[in-house]
């Protein structure tokens, strides 16, 4: 069984930067799909940008292309989210997923996709 636990979630002022990690346990394969959703009060829950192990390759939602990266530490097992430039609506729960599939756009952003969840960690970007 996959388990997922996210950290790094905090505030911080509009213009800042924040790291998020996703520390994984129980992948069967070294080749997976991963991604990072968010969920905003009110709103349904929407890929942010996903990554595939296997190749490496990655895709981002156009709301954060060029300010988010996700990437990937096999060794540790660790997925990342680097986020600069961070805007007050980018404030969210951020939650990290996983499936065993090789994913490729468009489905690598939908979360139907996703069979293994993270619990969440709160980001919140101020004005």
């Amino acid at each position: 069984q996959v388990q997922l636990v996210e950290s790094g979630g905090g505030s911080v002022q509009a213009g800042g930067s924040l790291r998020l990690s996703c520390a994984a346990s129980g992948y069967t394969s070294s080749s997976y799909s991963a991604a990072w959703f968010r969920q905003a009060p009110g709103k349904e829950r929407e890929g942010v940008a996903a990554i595939y192990t296997g190749g490496g390759s990655t895709y981002y939602a156009d709301s954060v292309k060029g300010r988010f990266t996700i990437s990937q530490d096999n060794a540790k097992n660790t997925l990342y989210l680097q986020m600069n430039s961070l805007k007050p609506e980018d404030t969210a729960m951020y939650y990290c997923a996983a499936t065993m599939a090789h994913l490729a756009p468009p489905l690598f952003l939908h979360r139907v996709y996703y069979n293994y969840w993270g619990q969440g960690t709160q980001v919140t970007v101020s004005s």
